[in-house]
């Protein structure tokens, strides 16, 4: 297994690791589900964290029993999408968790390439409220990818926008699909979260200063 002086690159999700949108997604889809009267609880959204907007709502739809056309569906993603993005707009530096920056600016001092590796396509709008679009080195997300978590599409464009081997990349997780992800990928798992104690994940850790 690769040890962390080894490591030249580090992958980090989105949600959940270096900012909590968790709650404005679960509000937006429960919007959704509300409107068309689909039992939708906290429990139901667990399953969504890591997952493309797409396969969310298949999940969601698990409890309809109405059909819904390609169409129909695209059509519920793009206003669910519309409610988050609204709520993104209250997004502040203020967001960030913790240490975040003091962790990522000693990372980068130490000679690493700094990543992110998301699912969704809210990650330039949302790095971008907060003020970290300049914190790394390559973006990879909902935007070129075509396969969402535990795909290991996302962390392996990353790590090609890197320049850097999959075997020297670690990524930082805190879904057990994104732990998936990262071990399909060759990649070191660092998890955080709901992450830290799945069984797949490398390294647990409780804080990212801990890295």
């Amino acid at each position: 297994m690769i040890m962390d002086k080894e490591i030249k690159a580090y992958i980090f999700d989105l949600d959940g690791v270096l900012v909590f949108t968790d709650e404005l997604h679960y509000l937006a889809w429960k919007k959704i589900a509300d409107k068309l009267n689909i039992e939708f609880d906290r429990k139901i959204n667990n399953r969504l964290r890591g997952v493309s907007r797409m396969d969310s709502l298949e999940i969601i739809l698990e409890k309809s029993a109405k059909r819904y056309s390609e169409e129909q569906k695209k059509a519920l993603a793009e206003e669910k999408n519309e409610y988050y993005r609204e709520s993104l707009e209250t997004m502040t530096p203020d967001d960030v968790v913790g240490k975040v920056r003091e962790k990522l600016t000693e990372l980068r001092n130490a000679g690493c390439k700094l990543a992110i590796g998301s699912s969704s396509k809210n990650t330039k709008l949302i790095l971008n409220k907060i003020g970290m679009t300049d914190f790394f080195d390559a973006i990879s997300d909902g935007t070129n990818i075509t396969k969402s978590k535990p795909d290991p599409e996302v962390f392996l464009k990353a790590a090609e926008m890197l320049g850097i081997d999959p075997q020297y990349c670690a990524v930082v997780e805190d879904a057990e699909s994104g732990i998936d992800a990262a071990k399909a990928a060759g990649m070191y798992a660092i998890g955080i979260g709901e992450a830290a104690n799945y069984h797949k994940t490398d390294r647990p850790i409780s804080s990212i200063m801990e890295i």
